[in-house]
């Protein structure tokens, strides 16, 4: 067995060892992860969904990302969100790079590609991987594209920086291996955020309050954790119940288990 294949086990093993209730923490576990099999100096976690109402002509589809989570390591440059919020709202008004076209148009299918894999020569030349890449010290790129269900998919990018040679095709067959084997993990990341029952999020504190919940926390329990009321836990959890179609703690956590819904 080579190493590549020992440290993928080592990551699938050490993912299915996170309690279901840390869901970012186990996010973060998967990108280290990720980025120690290729090598990679930056990565990032998209989750998108797709909007019941397209505008006609859309060129992605109605997909639309509603998280977008950048890694903060010590080659990030620290203006890797302001970018990515800059190209949300360029993709909302309508302004689409042809990267993002191309990766969107595999949707509904599990895909991994490098940069290469998707686009023409002069595309390197352009402004979009000039200000997107180049300026962001990053040189190269990998994204895996994961179809939770028809309405929902993740993407994962993984980065080399400048300085670095561009990934090879064998670091993309790692990255689209690594990726295949955890599609009940890419599962419980959606049901996590919130993406899996609609075009909004979980807020922040609806997401901390569904962590105390799967966590086994009481109402008081977690109140205590947040500095708040057992009552405002009460109404938050309810919340979260009519948001995943569920009568209970219990038929909640059956959910994200697999065992139902």
């Amino acid at each position: 067995m080579s190493r590549i294949d020992d440290a993928t086990h080592a990551l699938w093993d050490a993912l299915a060892d996170i309690e279901t209730s840390r869901v970012e923490h186990a996010r973060e576990v998967l990108l280290d992860g990720l980025r120690g099999l290729v090598d990679a100096q930056h990565a990032c976690w998209v989750g998108a969904v797709r909007m019941d109402e397209t505008l006609a002509g859309d060129p992605v589809r109605g997909w639309r990302p509603r998280i977008v989570h950048h890694q903060k390591t010590p080659q990030t440059t620290g203006t890797a969100e302001t970018a990515a919020r800059e190209q949300v709202r360029q993709l909302e008004a309508g302004e689409v790079d042809l990267s993002t076209v191309r990766t969107v148009s595999f949707a509904g299918s599990w895909r991994t590609h490098r940069l290469v894999d998707l686009l023409p020569a002069d595309w390197f030349e352009g402004e979009y991987y000039r200000r997107y890449y180049l300026g962001q010290n990053r040189v190269d790129a990998i994204w895996s594209g994961v179809p939770v269900n028809a309405d929902v998919e993740i993407y994962v990018g993984l980065y080399r920086h400048c300085g670095h040679p561009p990934f090879s095709q064998a670091d993309r067959e790692t990255v689209a291996h690594a990726m295949r084997g955890l599609r009940w993990f890419h599962r419980q990341q959606v049901l996590g955020h919130g993406l899996a029952i609609g075009a909004s999020p979980l807020t922040d504190l609806e997401r901390r309050v569904l962590s105390g919940l799967l966590g086994g926390l009481t109402d008081k329990q977690i109140a205590k954790r947040l500095e708040s009321s057992p009552r405002t836990v009460h109404e938050y959890a309810s919340r979260i119940y009519r948001k995943y179609a569920v009568a209970n703690r219990s038929a909640l956590m059956a959910l994200w288990l697999g065992q139902g819904g």
